[in-house]
């Protein structure tokens, strides 16, 4: 292609759209071109991409990394309280809610009204025992006198323990308890048993500063 004004070669590849300085000044046109030749006699001259648009899309996209990083992080569910309930096994043929624990499937029928509840509950630990990892949980002074005179009464029941309202575990009474602690096999997972007592913990320590 030659220059229409100086006449000297200019290299020109494929087809793009360009604006061409019209020899008659009547300003630039835009065209589209195949060869490099304006059809109206003009200079061709490309139109680049401005440097500063460049650097404005990248700063946009900087810019909605970090807003997406500074954004509030999903709550934890180890800060959820974990409210633990005892409910006593029901005796044959007596009218009571139907339960059924995780992973055992075991099936029980237990008193709708709990005979423990989270305000009863001062503390919980993990007590290891020859069939493996259990959960002990501490009562409060009242509490442990009631449930001293629940296992004194009602052998071969069951107590089951169930969290935020899910069943998670039975103990046959086959003791009288005079500790005023209780352990307890809890269908979990060993590994997420820490987590699952310390979330009692902390849920029962919180539950005793609001009663203070």
């Amino acid at each position: 292609m030659l220059d229409a004004r100086q006449g000297k070669p200019v290299r020109r590849t494929g087809s793009t759209h360009i604006n061409c300085l019209l020899p008659s000044g009547e300003g630039p046109a835009s065209h589209r071109h195949g060869d490099g030749w304006c059809p109206q006699g003009g200079v061709w001259r490309a139109r680049r991409a401005r440097p500063e648009a460049a650097l404005h899309l990248i700063a946009l996209l900087f810019g909605l990394v970090f807003l997406s990083g500074c954004q509030s992080k999903l709550p934890d569910p180890m800060n959820d309280p974990l409210v633990a309930r005892f409910f006593l096994e029901a005796r044959p043929g007596e009218a009571g809610l139907p339960v059924q624990l995780p992973i055992s499937k075991l099936g029980l029928t237990v008193n709708p009204k709990p005979v423990f509840v989270e305000t009863d509950i001062i503390d919980a630990e993990l007590i290891r025992v020859k069939l493996g990892w259990c959960m002990m949980i501490r009562f409060t002074p009242a509490a442990a006198r009631d449930l001293y005179r629940l296992t004194a009464g009602n052998p071969d029941r069951r107590l089951v323990l169930a969290f935020n309202d899910q069943p998670a575990g039975a103990r046959r009474i086959d003791e009288v308890m005079t500790q005023g602690g209780l352990l307890i096999f809890v269908e979990v997972d060993d590994v997420n048993l820490p987590p699952l007592v310390e979330r009692l913990k902390r849920t029962s320590a919180d539950i005793a500063k609001r009663q203070k």
